[in-house]
């Protein structure tokens, strides 16, 4: 019964990527029925025949359109009251729109690339999300009226599903952009929709967007006319109304740049009419427009992006850091786009032009090789392409190592210079960036998920398709695997091309399901401890002592550098803090491993309370922030009792101590001795305010623990009154305290006797720091525009008195004069927060009794 939840995520999980997949095998039988009577060389010729000016003006109105594109972003951030330098603006939204385009899930891939940039370049989550929305409704509206008013004005074939819905659905999507463009006048205030207000753009507003997005797609439509075949011209007016609705299928269906599903709508739409025997050229026209206004923009950007992380390295710019972070996945996609070429390149035939000379200077057993091995290696590129996303450095060698062994048999299975020269240049980019990829694991280690799988196999099956469309010509017979032949040969070296790609996949798939099982989850022995005591004492937060417990498992690197402080509570696997080291690469490493180990059991990946000057870690495997809460850390160098505001500090701490107080620091090794003591006051402190110990970020009064740290104690004359354990680092950046307790019938200001006592003698042992720990919720925003976190979080701090103390502990720790920093919760994306915050709180009240008691 248990794994039932868990069952029904994972097939939530999968249902979209399944879904574009089976639209994906619905487009490509369609596409096999529709062109059945086309061949390649038919589609080939018709590509190379272009007339050169055709060419040249396609490819300046996809740069017209992608300059357009830019538009989105500007009027985004000016919608929001934010200015950046427009090269910088123009830059990544040229770059977004590139990759997106041509691989499709626009919103993922064009959002989280203006996230890494917007967030570096100052702006908080909330506006670069509105970004996002103000350039994604233009996209979608632009299109609703572009659509509407098309359909309006001309009729569509009736062998089209809407063509009988024409009228319909034109005056649906043409009232929604005119509803959009006058609602706020006709409304007059926001628009509520159940407990959300909406408020709706000015006309103005409104109206560039529907027209900057109308004429993105115009221009992007009129690139195709240029190529299509003169034969089926009847006006562009007829032809608009074709490509629209291709497009529309296409961006439903979720299959990545509607690949399969535009082609087959637009072939239906001009093949409907009485154009037999156009399929071929129409066909050609398709291919010759996914090649300029998709893979020209897209090695525009590779180029564009190349330059600029070169620049960035020798001059040190501010954008350096940005993209650093995004040549990774940025050159995982373009390794994916690579195997991909090889692919189906090798399922199609070469030119016999170029077949002709190879048989003069090469053996046919060269060429049959060549061909087998360059779809070999494409299989292979998709598969490193996940490891290059997962900064593998064994990734990155074999991934340089097959690309130029790619472009080799390239060039001797048919002289193919073009994909010989792509994948030369990927090459070429990515030898000098060996630095991004720091990780040591094996590729083994990678997980891969369902979504990376299934793009997988749906490049196979196209590469399939492929081999099917190109030779159905030829006869199936047993006797094709193994006839070899440089003229005649083509569809058995592409059956034992596609065979050898698909074994290639298998036995990858074989050895990853073969490997080791993950570790059960143990708590660290006393060994583990003690090699996890160094890093401790070196590491620049005292907050790392907290592995001392023993109640978390030790996540160490290969070398013993840095480790990570965990638990587990339903799927939500939790570290303490940020990995504990000196060691940079050694924290980076850990965080990736983290990560990959959580998802192979098929946990959520948190780290609590990190610091900010630590984000860069997350942002890298691509996960978001939350704001907790704010730390209070005292500068020790200048704190004192001076001034009006102390006054009443200063005359609790002087009558204490002439009342007979006094603080003493005791060693580590004297601790045992006095834990009678410490119980006796513990167990009084504990009755009295009627708790429980917690545990995961608080200490709990275990002997084993306390007697690894120094202890702090009040005397009051002879009798102990208070204590509290030491965190205290050998670098003497920082010192802080755990686990405080004092006798209930104590003296009133006993906690503010010990604290400043502390500090005193912290800034005389010469530390830097005293950390007095977390106030939760503090700093979150309540304002409208604030995200809804901040706000829920904001409303706790300040109304929540029922369930804790939050604003009476901001105001205690505020009282010593502390700068406060930020701590964050770094999260994964598709998670289910209520879930994950229900798991935290039950680790750190000690279970999930303590949740509902204190």
């Amino acid at each position: 019964m248990l794994a039932r939840p868990g069952l029904m995520v994972r097939l939530r999980r999968l249902a979209g990527p399944l879904l574009s997949v089976a639209m994906l095998c619905l487009a490509l039988w369609a596409l096999h029925r529709l062109a059945s009577e086309v061949s390649y060389r038919e589609v080939a010729r018709y590509v190379h025949g272009l007339e050169n000016y055709r060419v040249a003006l396609a490819v300046l109105l996809t740069a017209g359109s992608y300059g357009v594109m830019i538009l989105y972003d500007w009027f985004g951030l000016k919608y929001i009251g934010k200015r950046l330098p427009g090269a910088q603006v123009s830059l990544i939204s040229f770059i977004s729109y590139a990759f997106s385009n041509a691989l499709g899930m626009a919103l993922l891939i064009s959002g989280s690339i203006r996230y890494r940039f917007y967030i570096q370049a100052g702006l908080s989550t909330a506006e670069v999300a509105k970004v996002v929305v103000y350039c994604t409704l233009s996209f979608w509206l632009g299109l609703c009226a572009l659509t509407g008013v098309t359909l309006l004005l001309v009729p569509v074939p009736p062998s089209l599903p809407l063509a009988s819905w024409r009228l319909p659905v034109a005056a649906v999507l043409t009232l929604i952009s005119l509803l959009w463009m006058v609602g706020s006048r006709l409304l007059g205030r926001p628009l509520r929709l159940w407990r959300w207000r909406v408020s709706l753009p000015g006309t103005l507003v409104a109206t560039r967007q529907v027209l900057v997005g109308a004429v993105d797609w115009g221009l992007a439509a009129y690139v195709l006319y240029l190529l299509m075949p003169n034969q089926v011209d009847t006006g562009f007016g007829h032809f608009l109304a074709i490509f629209v609705l291709a497009q529309i299928a296409g961006l439903i269906s979720h299959v990545p740049g509607g690949l399969g599903v535009f082609e087959a709508v637009m072939l239906a739409g001009f093949g409907a009419e009485g154009n037999q025997g156009l399929e071929a050229p129409i066909l050609g026209a398709l291919a010759a427009y996914r090649l300029i206004y998709y893979f020209l923009p897209l090695f525009a950007a590779t180029v564009v992006v190349l330059w600029r992380e070169a620049r960035g390295l020798r001059q040190k710019t501010l954008l350096a850091p940005w993209f650093t972070g995004l040549l990774p996945p940025f050159f995982a996609g373009l390794t994916l786009v690579s195997g991909a070429v090889l692919l189906f390149s090798g399922a199609t035939s070469a030119l016999p032009q170029r077949l002709a000379i190879l048989r003069d200077v090469l053996p046919l057993a060269v060429l049959e090789v060549s061909h087998f091995l360059s779809s070999v290696v494409g299989m292979m590129l998709l598969i490193l392409s996940r490891g290059l996303q997962r900064r593998l450095d064994a990734a990155y060698v074999l991934t340089l190592i097959l690309l130029v062994l790619g472009a080799v048999l390239s060039l001797l299975k048919g002289i193919d210079y073009e994909e010989a020269t792509l994948l030369s240049l990927l090459a070429l980019a990515l030898a000098p960036a060996h630095r991004l990829f720091y990780r040591r694991a094996s590729m083994f280690s990678a997980s891969f998920s369902w979504g990376w799988i299934i793009a997988i196999v749906a490049v196979l099956g196209c590469a399939g398709w492929l081999v099917g469309f190109s030779y159905k010509h030829v006869e199936y017979s047993n006797n094709l695997w193994w006839e070899f032949s440089f003229y005649h040969g083509g569809a058995p070296r592409a059956l034992r091309a596609l065979v050898g790609a698909t074994a290639a996949g298998l036995l990858f798939a074989l050895a990853n399901l073969i490997r080791p099982a993950r570790p059960h989850l143990q708590l660290p022995s006393e060994d583990d401890l003690q090699r996890a005591l160094p890093l401790i004492k070196n590491y620049s937060s005292a907050q790392a002592h907290l592995a001392l417990m023993g109640d978390k498992t030790l996540l160490f690197d290969a070398d013993n550098r840095a480790f990570i402080m965990y638990d587990v509570e339903g799927r939500s696997w939790v570290a303490m803090g940020d990995p504990v080291g000196e060691d940079e690469q050694a924290r980076r490493e850990l965080v990736w491993t983290f990560r990959d180990q959580c998802e192979r059991a098929g946990g959520w990946p948190l780290f609590y309370q990190v610091r900010q000057d630590d984000l860069d870690l997350y942002l890298e495997v691509g996960m978001n922030f939350l704001k907790i809460g704010e730390e209070a850390r005292v500068e020790l160098a200048g704190f004192n009792l001076d001034g009006k505001s102390k006054k009443v500090l200063r005359n609790t701490i002087n009558k204490l101590t002439r009342d007979g107080m006094r603080m003493e620091i005791v060693p580590a090794d004297a601790v045992p001795a006095l834990m009678p003591q410490l119980r006796k006051i513990s167990d009084a402190w504990m009755r009295d305010k009627g708790v429980r110990e917690k545990g995961f970020s608080l200490g709990t009064f275990d002997p084993a623990y306390l007697e690894r740290t120094p202890m702090a104690l009040v005397w009051q004359g002879e009798e102990l009154v208070a204590f509290a354990n030491l965190f205290l680092t050998d670098n003497k950046e920082e010192a802080s305290l755990d686990l405080m307790r004092h006798l209930p019938d104590s003296t009133a200001g006993i906690m503010d006797f010990l604290f400043v006592n502390l500090m005193q003698w912290s800034r005389q042992e010469g530390y830097r720091w005293f950390n007095l720990g977390m106030a939760p919720f503090s700093g979150l925003q309540n304002r409208r525009s604030a995200p809804l976190w901040s706000r829920v979080g904001a409303m706790l701090f300040g109304r929540g008195e029922r369930f804790y103390n939050f604003r009476g502990l901001h105001k205690y720790k505020d009282k010593f004069d502390p700068v406060w920093e930020p701590r964050y919760l770094a999260v994964p994306n598709g998670i289910a927060l209520p879930l994950v915050f229900a798991n935290l709180a039950s680790l750190i009240s000690g279970g999930l009794s303590g949740m509902v008691r204190r």
